[in-house]
C-alpha cells in the first residue's frame, strides 16, 4: 500500500517502513508526525482525492532533523567586477513513515 501526500510545498509517494527527507518541521525528534494532506492512496484498490481523500491520514516518526549539503550561489557579471559567493544548506526533517490510514 502506499500513498502519496503533500508536505512542505511539495509532494512525496510514501510506502510503510520508508524513510524520507521533507523540509523541517517544527516537531521534536522521536515523536510521531500525522499527515492529513493525503492526495492519493493505492495498493488493492486506487483512492483519488479531489483534491484530496477523505478520512485518509499518513503517521509517521521524526527520526531527527539535519542540513543537507552545501550548494553554492555564484553570481557573475562579466567586465563589471561583480562576483558573490553565497552557500546554502537546507534543512530538513528526515522521517520514518508508519502507517496509512485510507
Amino acid at each position: 500500500m502506499y500513498a502519496i501526500i503533500q508536505t512542505g510545498g511539495k509532494q512525496v509517494r510514501v510506502e510503510e517502513g520508508q524513510v524520507i527527507y521533507i523540509e523541517k518541521l517544527d516537531v521534536e525528534a522521536g515523536e510521531t508526525v500525522t499527515f492529513e494532506d493525503v492526495l492519493m492512496v493505492g495498493g488493492d484498490s486506487l483512492k483519488v482525492g479531489a483534491p484530496l481523500v477523505e478520512g485518509a491520514s499518513v503517521t509517521g516518526t521524526v527520526e531527527k532533523h539535519g542540513r543537507g549539503e552545501k550548494i553554492v550561489v555564484y553570481k557573475f557579471k562579466a567586465k563589471k567586477n561583480y562576483r558573490r559567493k553565497q552557500g546554502h544548506r537546507q534543512p530538513y526533517t528526515k522521517v520514518v513513515i508508519g502507517k496509512i490510514n485510507g
